[in-house]
């Protein structure tokens, strides 16, 4: 994990911590430790910071003003959607200069189009609220994650969120057409346009999507809809081997085409965790099987066409021996079942004592050489350590967890993070994949770019981010 930075911004006194909270009002402007505590910690524990102060800014103008004193001042900022990050990037360091800008109060559905599929909102609304908001009407919007209860729309974009639906609608990014952003000098950038086709220079939508807070704060954005699937069949398969998964997987592609939405997979421990873990969870297969996959297609033919397409997959793969025992949801009850299963791994695993994470890519292809060698790897290295790969097969996306050993001292074991890590992502790198598949850069990688990033990358990004924030108060020590 990335150390400790020492930051160049200047500590906010007494009189400026003043300015700031005369800006959004003192009841938006925390300052006691205790009210503050939940701000400074991240999910996992991992990182936890000091802040000066924590702003509730309710309108754009605020943040806009916020940004401009804290540029003449150059006080660092660190903005803030719903906590949810998992790589650091939205917690403060440990010197207490730092100001907390929290978007929470930016929660105004703005506007929502049927007739053009868009839907405008504040940064600070929920993905939950968001996809509520487009269903109303009768649209989906995509974006799907374990945490949409709690994170934030402006959050889900300045990390380039993917999820669960990435194979058929994309990462965040393709979901985005136009953004508002309060630039470091408290400049307002309205690119709030919902054209599909704008071909008039530079799209600077994409400086933002990604950045993680360091090149401007994300205060809106115009986001895509899409017609509401009209039928959806879901499917739960026990398999061999995760070379069966990728065989399935491309029977799937083949049969499915654009009905498939999502193709997870899931390691035997995994489902032996949630079994274990989890509340009102059963086996959805009579027998155990090394590995699963689940399945999920939509459309818009409610006469059956996603069901049909899913037992004609099942059953080619059942035919030959691909897949050895599958269900297929009878219900919407129990496609939720299936997908808890997916969905609790990642909280389950804390119960199990100490988790090394790793948020990794590969082609498609190497996924399964890819989990060999990386296992073998790790079990070399640690007796006794249990890896947890699983994730999202469709786009090459691999949570490649590693719990501790049972019984195992667990500081001793999460002190070995750094060196699990750089072992793992060696193997990502042989097969040209990425050591930050869709959780960010933040704190915790930040250190590993310039072995991942050529010079030119690193110049490049390095020399945009001096042109938008010359004074270096937007989230300093992230990212780059």
């Amino acid at each position: 994990m990335a150390s400790e930075t020492k930051l160049a911004g200047n500590p906010p006194g007494e009189a400026l911590l003043a300015k700031f909270a005369a800006i959004v009002g003192e009841k938006y402007a925390i300052r006691e430790p205790t009210d503050m505590a939940s701000y400074l910690t991240e999910l996992r524990g991992l990182y936890t910071g000091i802040a000066a102060i924590v702003l509730r800014p309710g309108s754009t103008q605020e943040v806009s003003e916020i940004l401009e004193l804290a540029n003449e001042a150059g006080t660092a900022i660190v903005p803030q959607g719903g906590n949810t990050g998992l790589v650091g990037g939205q917690i403060p360091f440990n010197g207490g200069d730092e100001v907390i800008l929290s978007l929470s109060r930016l929660n105004r559905v703005r506007n929502i189009d049927p007739g053009s599929n868009t839907m405008t909102v504040d940064a600070g609304v929920v993905l939950e609220q968001a996809r509520a908001a487009a269903d109303e009407v009768d649209r989906l919007f995509p974006l799907s994650l374990p945490s949409e209860g709690s994170c934030q729309i402006g959050g889900n974009l300045s990390t380039n969120a993917g999820g669960a639906a990435v194979l058929a609608y994309g990462n965040a990014r393709e979901l985005v057409l136009g953004l508002e952003v309060v630039l470091a000098d408290g400049r307002i950038w309205d690119g709030l346009r919902s054209l599909r086709k704008d071909n008039t220079g530079y799209d600077l939508k994409n400086l933002f999507i990604g950045a993680e807070g360091t090149l401007g704060i994300i205060t809106g954005a115009v986001l895509k809809l899409f017609p509401k699937p009209e039928a959806k069949a879901t499917g739960f398969a026990g398999l061999a081997s995760v070379g069966n998964i990728g065989k399935l997987f491309d029977i799937a592609r083949r049969i499915g085409g654009h009905s498939l939405t999502s193709f997870e997979f899931v390691p035997r421990i995994g489902i032996d965790y949630v079994l274990r873990h989890g509340d009102q969870i059963r086996d959805p297969l009579s027998q155990a099987h090394d590995w699963y996959a689940l399945v999920e297609l939509s459309g818009q033919d409610s006469g059956g066409g996603p069901a049909e397409l899913i037992e004609a997959i099942l059953g080619e793969a059942l035919e030959a021996e691909i897949v050895d025992d599958a269900a297929i949801a009878a219900s919407l009850g129990q496609a939720d079942d299936f997908w808890r299963l997916r969905e609790l791994l990642s909280e389950v695993q804390g119960h199990e004592g100490g988790s090394i994470k790793h948020d990794v890519s590969v082609p498609i292809a190497a996924i399964p050489e890819f989990i060999e060698r990386a296992s073998k790897t790790v079990t070399g290295m640690i007796e006794g350590a249990r890896p947890v790969p699983f994730g999202h097969y469709g786009d090459g996306n691999i949570h490649y967890n590693v719990s501790q050993p049972v019984g195992a001292d667990k500081e001793a074991f999460i002190a070995r993070w750094d060196e699990v890590n750089a072992a793992v992502h060696a193997i990502v790198t042989e097969f040209n994949g990425s050591i930050s598949a869709e959780h960010g850069i933040g704190r915790m990688k930040r250190d590993l770019l310039p072995g991942v990033k050529s010079e030119v990358e690193l110049d490049l990004m390095r020399a945009i981010r001096r042109t938008l924030d010359p004074n270096a108060i937007l989230n300093p020590g992230k990212v780059v």
